[in-house]
């Protein structure tokens, strides 16, 4: 299995987009906190590198409570009006060019394996034997179990992926600058667009991450019953079998090399 990659939490205590649910200042902290632990449950040896966009410094609080584990904690302020006109996707993209503009952590390991803040990955390691060192994406389709549409790539799941940092800098770094919230286009659209405009192939991973926590945007916890695990894996699977969706798929050699 590869070796993991740096987890960039990205975080804002303060939500600056007006149009999220979960706005209560002191439980997305508290929540923040709760996805720290449940990453180190899944792995302790985990290097992780929570990165703050409201300019909240978890350094004590992160100390305190886990002391013995590698964090690196950063923190900027977000351009507020920037992130309330173009929603958190603007955001979360600024909080990635900080991180990796400013993690030692991620600088020595050359890669990262982005996560939203309150969230964590259920099958990390399963998804982490995919990881083909340059992308790695959940690629979320419409129409798969239709037998009379066109099965099509909807987006990119933008709540986790792994990147190495010349991948994301030179494919992705400014995908969320043509975010128009206006218009329904989000950082999730900027992502699909990017990679079909590129014709990169070989990044969509075989294995559906199974993410848990509390979405901000939604505020509430992911429900990962067995039913919609399997579904979820059945979809991917019909997807890999489509002559047209296969090759955006990371091959199984590919994740060994």
């Amino acid at each position: 299995m590869p070796l993991a990659p740096p987890i960039l939490l990205t975080s804002s205590v303060i939500a600056h987009d007006t149009g999220v649910a979960l706005t209560d200042t002191e439980e997305r902290l508290r929540l923040t906190i709760e996805c720290v632990g449940e990453w180190l449950q899944i792995d302790p040896q985990l290097q992780i590198v929570i990165c703050d966009g409201s300019g909240y410094d978890f350094s004590a609080p992160l100390r305190d409570r886990f002391p013995n584990a590698a964090i690196e904690c950063l923190h900027f302020h977000n351009d507020i009006t920037a992130v309330q006109r173009y929603g958190r996707g603007h955001g979360e993209g600024e909080i990635v060019r900080h991180a990796l503009a400013h993690s030692h952590f991620i600088a020595q390991a050359r890669c990262f394996a982005k996560c939203s803040a309150k969230l964590w990955v259920s099958n990390f390691h399963a998804c982490l034997a995919e990881w083909n060192g340059r992308l790695a994406f959940k690629g979320v389709f419409l129409d798969v179990f239709s037998p009379l549409r066109r099965t099509t790539l909807a987006y990119i799941d933008t709540r986790f992926y792994m990147a190495s940092v010349e991948a994301y800098q030179r494919y992705l770094s400014d995908a969320h600058l043509r975010i128009d919230k206006e218009k329904g286009y989000g950082l999730e659209e900027c992502f699909r667009d990017t990679i079909l405009a590129q014709g990169l192939n070989g990044l969509l991973l075989r294995t559906p991450p199974v993410i848990a926590g509390v979405g901000g945007g939604i505020g509430r916890h992911y429900r990962n019953s067995l039913k919609r695990v399997l579904k979820e894996r059945l979809r991917n699977w019909l997807v890999q079998r489509n002559k047209r969706h296969a090759p955006l798929f990371i091959r199984p050699q590919a994740a060994a090399d």
